[in-house]
C-alpha cells in the first residue's frame, strides 16, 4: 500500500503544480481579453502540443513539458520608431539588435485587418501592469486561500515540550563518514540500539533530569562518556526506563536551530563527545488560529520566500556539490518539481510521520502547505524586474508611465512606447541560466534528494 500512497502524493503535487501554472496564465488571460487585446494562445507547458482546442479567437491547449505556460498576445513589442507594424523587418547587423527585431516581427505575425488597436503595446501603462501582474497576483491569491484554510481549520504548528526520537542509528560511525556509510558490517552497535530505544519514543528524562526541549538531549548526553545513564521514555502511553552508556565518538556541531554547521569549504564541523546514536526532534502540535492571524502568516511566508530567492545563487553551489560529491544535501536547499514530487510522495507514504504526524489529515494539510509555498515562490520569482519574468514587463510599463507623465507636465507630445524588446538579449541569457539550474536541480533531486526526515 505504501507505493500507492507514494504515487497518490506525487499525483497531488503534480496536480497542484499544474493548476498553479494554469491559474497563473488565467491571471494574464482575463485582463488581456477584458482590455481588448487579442489573445491567440493559452498554453500550459512548453514544447510539442499534446492537446488543443480553439474557442473563439484563442487556442487553448496542453504541451508536453509541464514546466511553465504562456499566453500569446499580439503586439507584445512596439515597432521601431518610424516603422508601421506591417513593415517590421529584420535588418540589423548586430546579433542583439537582430534578436529584438525578430521578436518585434513575431509579435505582429498574427495581426489581422482591424487588429491595429488590439495590440498589447498600445495599452495604457496601468492596463499593461494589470495584465502582467495578473499572473503573480493569482499565485498570491492561491497561496492566501490555501494558507487561510490551513491556519484556521488545521492550525499553525506550535512547538511542544520535550523531545521525540526521530531515528536510531544502528552502528557507530563518525559523523564525517555517515553520509558514505551503507552497511553496518563489522561496526559496533550503538548504545541506543543496544538499549532498545525506538523511533517515535518520547524522551521524558535523562539521568533524572527532565527533558524540556530537543536541545536538552545532546546537552545531557554529550558529557556522560562511559557513564551508565537512565533514560525514561514514553512509548504507546507507557513509561519505560532504559539504561544507556554513551561512548566517545566524532559528532556534528549544531547551531541553535539544530542545523549541522559547516566551514567555508563545506566540510562538516565536528567535535569529540558522548554519543548514543539517536537523532531527536521537537514534538509539534497544531492549534487552529483566528482569521486575524492569516495576514501575519502570509507576510512571513512572503518574506521567507524573498530571502530564499535572494539566496538561490549561494545555495546552488551546495546543490552542485551535493549532486557530484558525497556532501549531504542541505534541508533548505532549492529543489525542482521532481523534488517537490518526492517530498509529497514521502509524506503520503508515511516516511515523515515524525515531522508531519501519523494522521491522514496532517499529511493532507502538509501537502496543501507545500502547494501554498510553491505559489508564494511563483509570486515572488515573477516580480523580478527583468525579462523574461512578468516583472520585466511591469518595469517597462512603469518607466513608460513615468515618461508619459513627465511629457504631460512639460506640455510635450506623448513619447513612443518603451521598447522592452531591447531587453531580450538579457532575457535569453537569464533563460539559459534558468534552464541550466532546472537541469541541475532535477539531477540533484534524483541522485541526492533532500531528506526532511533526517
Amino acid at each position: 500500500m505504501s507505493w500507492i500512497a507514494y504515487a497518490g502524493g506525487v499525483l497531488i503535487a503534480a496536480l497542484g503544480v499544474g493548476l498553479s501554472i494554469a491559474l497563473h496564465e488565467v491571471g494574464h488571460l482575463v485582463p488581456a481579453k477584458r482590455f481588448g487585446v487579442r489573445v491567440t494562445q493559452y498554453m500550459v507547458g512548453f514544447g510539442p502540443t499534446v492537446f488543443s482546442r480553439k474557442r473563439g479567437e484563442t487556442e487553448y491547449g496542453l504541451k508536453a513539458i509541464p514546466l511553465g505556460g504562456f499566453v500569446r498576445m499580439i503586439g507584445m513589442f512596439p515597432p521601431k520608431p518610424g516603422e508601421e507594424p506591417g513593415t517590421v523587418r529584420v535588418s540589423s547587423t548586430g546579433r542583439f539588435s537582430s534578436l529584438a527585431d525578430e521578436a518585434r516581427a513575431s509579435s505582429f505575425e498574427e495581426i489581422r485587418p482591424g487588429d491595429e488597436h488590439r495590440v498589447f503595446y498600445k495599452l495604457s501603462s496601468p492596463r499593461k501592469i494589470a495584465v502582467m501582474l495578473g499572473g503573480p497576483l493569482m499565485n498570491l491569491l492561491i497561496a492566501v486561500g490555501l494558507l487561510t484554510g490551513m491556519v484556521t481549520l488545521h492550525g499553525a504548528a506550535v512547538p511542544g515540550k520535550g523531545a521525540i526520537v526521530a531515528a536510531v542509528t544502528q552502528c557507530v560511525v563518525p559523523a564525517t563518514e555517515a553520509a558514505g556509510t551503507t552497511s553496518c558490517e563489522g561496526k559496533p552497535v550503538t548504545p541506543a540500539a543496544a538499549a532498545g530505544i525506538q523511533p517515535m519514543d518520547r524522551i521524558l528524562s535523562i539521568d533524572g533530569v527532565a527533558v524540556d526541549s530537543n536541545d536538552d538531549v545532546s546537552t545531557l548526553v554529550r558529557p556522560r562518556i562511559a557513564v551508565p545513564t537512565e533514560v525514561v521514555v514514553e512509548r504507546s502511553g507507557e513509561r519505560i526506563t532504559l539504561t544507556v552508556t554513551p561512548i566517545e565518538n566524532t559528532v556534528a556541531v549544531y547551531d541553535d536551530r539544530g542545523v549541522p554547521q559547516r566551514d567555508a569549504s563545506g566540510a562538516l564541523l565536528t567535535t569529540r563527545a558522548g554519543f548514543i546514536g539517536v537523532s531527536s526532534a521537537t514534538p509539534v502540535a497544531y492549534e487552529p488560529q483566528p482569521l486575524s492571524a492569516v495576514p501575519s502568516v502570509v507576510g512571513q511566508g512572503v518574506w521567507q520566500t524573498v530571502g530564499a530567492v535572494v539566496r538561490i545563487p549561494q545555495k546552488m553551489v551546495g546543490v552542485w556539490k551535493a549532486a557530484f560529491t558525497d556532501q549531504q544535501r542541505e534541508i533548505d536547499s532549492p529543489m525542482s518539481v521532481v523534488g517537490v514530487g518526492r517530498v509529497a510522495g514521502d509524506v503520503s507514504a508515511g516516511k515523515l510521520d515524525l515531522m508531519i504526524g501519523e494522521r491522514t489529515v496532517d499529511k493532507f494539510w502538509f501537502l496543501i502547505g507545500l502547494i501554498a509555498s510553491l505559489n508564494l515562490m511563483l509570486f515572488v520569482f515573477n516580480l523580478i524586474p527583468l525579462l523574461p519574468f512578468d516583472g520585466g514587463h511591469v518595469a517597462g510599463a512603469l518607466w513608460e508611465g513615468a515618461k508619459r507623465g513627465w511629457a504631460r507636465l512639460r506640455g510635450r507630445p506623448e513619447p513612443a512606447p518603451v521598447d522592452v524588446a531591447k531587453g531580450l538579449p538579457v532575457a535569453y541569457g537569464i533563460s539559459m541560466v534558468l534552464i541550466a539550474m532546472s537541469v541541475l536541480l532535477i539531477y540533484a533531486d534524483v541522485v541526492n534528494p533532500i531528506k526532511l526526515g533526517g
